[in-house]
């Protein structure tokens, strides 16, 4: 298990995140940009490539 954190105002909301791992990562409704479905998560190697893959790399991984 592992704390995932995004910088929301880096966050651009181009979805690369949701479309890589869709079980972590959704879009808010509202603003456009990424939003976790639970911080608290497995980070698993689809995880890492979203974060891995972020243009902006507004995504932190903490592990535990």
């Amino acid at each position: 298990m592992g704390t995932v954190l995004i910088d929301t105002y880096l966050c651009n909301g181009c979805a690369t995140c949701v479309e890589i791992c869709p079980a972590v990562f959704r879009l808010d409704e509202v603003s456009g940009k990424a939003q976790l479905l639970t911080p608290e998560t497995e980070i698993t190697d689809a995880v890492y490539q979203a974060a891995a893959y972020c243009p902006v790399k507004c995504i932190e991984l903490r592990e535990k």
